[in-house]
């Protein structure tokens, strides 16, 4: 069996929880492969972040953001998560449990040859010529700044209607785990993790409609004018500039695997008042 495990950077007690994971897994004859960030802080032989979807488990130490950042390499690899933040929407196991929590998955694997977990989905956001990786959160078009001197003139279509045509700071798409962040700033709405749906939000449009809520297999388009350049990015760390005027599709990824807990979807929503 190969886990891989991921620790939030610059947090010591991530590393340090890391470092004890890594130490139990190993005793048991497990192979352990480290990101670049945890790999130097533990002295370790390094992986790249794109080989994690080679392992059999991913483990995510830290918050949110740690957990996005191991998921653009774990593929279809199911990844337990670590909560060292303060909401902890995908990450569902406490630290003090952390050890606990991961021999309980690696028992099920030696077991049963399989990791349990639930499927949430991902959106991806594509090009003529290119492709973002897929989001877990959300994906975002917009002008290079903020402001109605720097937006996009942005028609948006659905499953090839006609939605709206306004001029926009950009267009988040939110899967339901995204609804809690970006877009819930944007005022989009929030949207229970079991439903199959995406969330489009207009951002500061001079003539926005409301955020709309499309099935999950809606077929998105974003037609872009009236910018020098514009800006796409995947979960807020993948960007890409791009020259309108041009086209962008937007669309169902295939879904990502959370191990550990159920979500603690109601409990987490405490923690945003």
């Amino acid at each position: 069996m190969i886990v891989g495990v991921v620790a939030q950077r610059a947090n010591e007690r991530a590393v340090d929880l890391a470092g004890a994971v890594i130490e139990r897994l190993e005793t048991q004859g497990i192979t352990v492969r480290t990101d670049q960030a945890t790999a130097e802080k533990l002295d370790r032989e390094p992986c790249s972040l794109d080989a994690m979807d080679r392992c059999d488990l991913v483990v995510s130490i830290g918050g949110d953001g740690t957990f996005l950042y191991a998921a653009r390499g774990a593929g279809a690899t199911p990844i337990l998560g670590v909560n060292l933040g303060e909401v902890g929407f995908l990450n569902t196991v406490a630290p003090e449990n952390a050890i606990e929590a991961v021999e309980t998955e690696v028992a099920q694997y030696r077991e049963t040859g399989s990791i349990r977990h639930r499927e949430v989905p991902r959106v991806r956001l594509k090009g003529e010529d290119w492709t973002l990786s897929p989001a877990l959160n959300e994906v975002l078009v917009q002008g290079r700044r903020r402001g109605h001197a720097d937006g996009i003139e942005a028609s948006i279509r659905i499953d090839e209607s006609h939605y709206e045509e306004t001029h926009c700071d950009g267009v988040l798409v939110a899967t339901p785990t995204g609804s809690t962040a970006y877009n819930l700033s944007e005022g989009g709405p929030l949207v229970h993790p079991r439903t199959d749906a995406f969330v489009v939000t207009t951002m500061s449009g001079a003539s926005a409609m409301p955020p709309l809520v499309v099935p999950e297999k809606a077929d998105i388009e974003i037609e872009i004018t009236g910018a020098a350049e514009a800006v796409v990015s995947s979960d807020g760390s993948e960007h890409r500039t791009i020259r309108p005027p041009t086209t962008v599709s937007i669309s169902a990824a295939a879904p990502a695997k959370v191990a550990g807990p159920g979500s603690a979807f109601f409990e987490a929503l405490g923690k945003l008042e």
